[in-house]
């Protein structure tokens, strides 16, 4: 990977499996960040990201050498694993837990907790979706400001979860659904209906 900064921007240039089935403007998930293909050279990809993007995820802290979890957006028609997943980051949570349970590992996460946006629907339910580095996880034993997630030997070898340990800065996108309801009653309430 490289990382060059131009202004506020940082562009990161990558190699994957499937470079050379992209084409530019297509989108691309980075650590569940939503990125548009910039340029294409040879068998690496450009992206950019904003400042809004990396001031709410943990793009940013990104070195060259430090693996990413990317993946291609859905095809229409195509089969739905996991929940829905928009690659739009609601914002970071810290690592602060890492416990083998023979064979899998759980996780557990502490994030901020806004009182604006809990009215908003940024929080954890049990047994609810939520999105770590873009990966689409089960949420367990939440918190006001906590929840773990398990995880099976084939994610932890196939993604950058084997690379979180306490103290990582994780991205996090919370469930959409929650987000849209917990929106929907308060623009309700708001119009008095």
């Amino acid at each position: 990977m490289a990382i060059e900064r131009e202004q506020d921007n940082l562009h990161f240039t990558l190699r994957c499996p499937f470079t050379s089935e992209l084409k530019i403007d297509q989108s691309i998930a980075h650590n569940g960040v939503c990125l548009t293909v910039v340029r294409i050279k040879d068998d690496t990809y450009t992206v950019t990201a904003m400042r809004e993007t990396l001031e709410r995820s943990n793009l940013g802290l990104l070195q060259v050498g430090d693996e990413v979890n990317v993946e291609r957006s859905m095809q229409m028609g195509g089969r739905l694993d996991g929940h829905i997943v928009q690659g739009h980051v609601d914002q970071t949570a810290r690592c602060i837990r890492v416990e083998d349970q023979e064979g899998s590992h759980e996780f557990t996460f502490e994030y901020d907790v806004e009182k604006e946006m809990v009215a908003r629907g940024y929080f954890t339910v049990d047994k609810g979706s939520v999105c770590v580095n873009g990966v689409s996880l089960t949420v367990c034993r939440p918190t006001r400001n906590t929840f773990a997630v398990c995880i099976i030997p084939y994610t932890f070898d196939n993604t950058n979860f084997h690379n979180i340990k306490e103290g990582t800065v994780v991205n996090l996108e919370f469930d959409i659904l929650g987000k849209y309801i917990a929106q929907y009653q308060a623009r309700m309430k708001e119009l008095n209906i």
